[in-house]
C-alpha cells in the first residue's frame, strides 16, 4: 500500500503541524518549575508552599479532577460536550458510600463507577439518541443528580448510625501504597532546608509516600486513555467520531455506538473521581461534597488541550492551589502570588514580544503587575479570598495560556444518522 502526498495548490496557505515537544523538554521544565518554587519559597520564607504533606496533599486534592477531566476528554473525543460532569461526580460519591457500606471499599469503588456510568448513559441517550442540546442536557443532569442524591442520601443513611439525611456513617478505608525505605531518607533530606535539593526532596517523597491505592489506579486510567485513544483501532474510531461523524459513517463506524460507549465512560470515570471524594479525601459521604469541582475538571480539560497529560497537569496546578489554601490558609496563599505575579509578566512579555497577542500580553503584564504589588503591601489574603483561590487560578488559567487550544472539530455538533451519505 502506497501513500501519495499531494503539493499544495498554487496560492494555497501552507499547512502548518503542530511540533511535538521532544521527551528531554519534559524533565527540563519540571526543574525549571521547582527551581523557580524554591527561589521563591527562599524569598517568601514559608517552608510549607512546596513541603511533602503539601505535594501529597495536592496530589489527593488533584485526583478527582483529574478523574473528572479525563471523563471529559472521552466524551468530548467523540464529540459530545460533557457539562454534567458534576452531576455524575455528584452519583459517583453516593455510589461509593451505599457500595462501601454494603460490600467494602472495593464495592465502594465500583459503585461509584456504576452510578457515573448511568449518568453518563442518561447523557448520552438524551445527546445522541434524541438529539437534545448538549449543554442543555448537562445542565438538567446537574440538577438532577444533586436532587437524587439528596433524596438517596435520607432514604439509605439517614437511619444508620452515624449517619444523616446528608451523610453517610464513616466509609471503609482504601489501603495506602509507599516504596519502603524511601519516605525516611528523603524527609531527612528535606529537613536541611538545602535550597533547590531539599525541594526535589520534597517532591519525590510527597509522591511516593502513604499514596490511596485509588490514586495509583488513577495515574494507570490516564496512561491507559492515553494508550486506547491514541495507539488502538477502537480510539480512532472513537476521535473519529468527534472530528468528523459523517465520514466516520461512511467507512462503516457505527457513530451512536461510540458515542455511547465513550460518553458512559466518560461518567463512569467522573463517578470514579466522586467515590474519591467520599472514599480517600473525607472517609464519608456528604451532601454538595463535590463543590464544583466537576466544572474545574472540565476547565483541567480544556486547559490540558483535550489530552491526557495535560489534563493531568491541569488538574495538578488546581490541586495544589486547592492543597495549598486548605494546609496554609492566606499566609500560603499570599506567599504564592509573587510566583503568581512573575508567571503573568513573563506570559504577557513573551506574548508581546511574538506581536500575534499583544492585547492579551498587555493585560496578562498590567494583571501581574497588580499581583506583585498587592504581594508588596500586604502581608496576608483574607479567607474569603483563598477559598475562592482554586476558582480564581483556574479563571487565570484559561485566561492566560498560551497554548494554543483546538477542541474536536464535531464537539458539540447534534448528528443524526445518515448524514454522511
Amino acid at each position: 500500500m502506497s501513500t501519495a502526498v499531494r503539493a499544495p495548490k498554487p496560492g494555497a496557505a501552507p499547512v502548518t503541524r503542530g511540533r511535538r515537544v521532544p521527551f528531554w523538554a519534559w524533565p527540563l521544565a519540571l526543574a525549571a518549575a521547582i527551581l523557580v518554587i524554591a527561589i521563591v519559597r527562599e524569598i517568601t520564607g514559608k517552608d510549607d508552599i512546596f513541603s511533602a504533606g503539601t505535594i501529597g496533599a495536592a496530589l489527593a486534592w488533584a485526583m478527582p479532577l483529574a478523574l473528572a477531566g479525563l471523563g471529559g476528554l472521552w466524551s468530548e473525543r467523540a464529540g459530545v460536550i460533557n457539562i454534567g460532569l458534576e452531576g455524575m461526580m455528584i452519583l459517583g460519591t453516593w455510589g461509593a458510600a451505599f457500595g462501601a457500606i454494603h460490600g467494602g471499599p472495593w464495592m465502594g469503588v465500583a459503585g461509584a463507577m456504576v452510578c457515573g456510568a448511568l449518568g453518563g448513559l442518561v447523557h448520552a441517550l438524551a445527546t445522541v439518541t434524541f438529539g437534545v442540546d448538549h449543554i442543555v442536557s448537562g445542565v438538567a443532569l446537574n440538577i438532577v443528580a444533586l436532587g437524587a442524591a439528596s433524596f438517596l442520601a435520607a432514604r439509605f443513611f439517614g437511619e444508620l448510625e452515624g449517619g444523616s439525611d446528608v451523610q453517610s456513617p464513616p466509609l471503609p478505608e482504601l489501603p495506602e501504597m509507599s516504596i519502603p525505605g524511601l519516605s525516611g531518607a528523603l524527609g531527612a533530606v528535606e529537613e536541611h532546608g538545602w535550597f533547590f535539593v531539599s525541594d526535589v526532596a520534597a517532591l519525590v517523597r510527597g509522591l511516593t509516600s502513604g499514596l490511596s491505592v485509588l490514586t495509583v489506579i488513577a495515574l494507570l486510567l490516564f496512561l491507559g486513555t492515553w494508550w486506547v485513544l491514541w495507539h488502538t483501532p477502537f480510539g480512532l474510531r472513537v476521535r473519529s467520531c468527534g472530528e468528523s461523524p459523517a465520514s466516520a459513517e461512511t467507512l462503516g463506524v457505527n457513530v451512536y455506538l461510540y458515542k455511547y460507549i465513550a460518553v458512559t465512560a466518560s461518567g463512569g470515570l467522573a463517578g470514579l473521581g466522586g467515590g474519591f471524594l467520599a472514599m480517600v479525601a473525607s472517609s464519608a459521604y456528604r451532601e454538595d461534597q463535590t463543590g464544583g469541582r466537576g466544572y474545574i475538571g472540565l476547565a483541567a480539560m480544556i486547559f490540558g488541550n483535550w489530552r491526557p497529560g495535560g489534563v493531568l497537569m491541569g488538574s495538578g496546578l488546581f490541586g495544589y492551589i486547592d492543597a495549598l489554601q486548605l494546609r496554609g490558609g492566606g499566609e500560603a496563599i499570599h506567599a504564592l502570588l509573587l510566583l503568581v505575579g512573575v508567571l503573568l509578566l513573563a506570559i504577557g512579555i513573551w506574548q508581546i514580544t511574538r506581536r500575534q497577542r499583544l492585547v492579551q500580553g498587555s493585560v496578562a503584564v498590567l494583571v501581574g503587575i497588580g499581583v506583585v504589588l498587592l504581594w508588596v503591601l500586604t502581608d496576608t489574603i483574607p479567607g474569603d479570598f483563598t477559598r475562592f483561590a482554586p476558582h480564581l487560578t483556574t479563571l487565570l488559567v484559561l485566561a492566560f495560556a498560551s497554548q494554543r487550544l483546538r477542541m474536536p472539530a464535531a464537539n458539540g455538533r447534534v448528528y443524526r444518522r445518515g448524514e454522511g451519505h
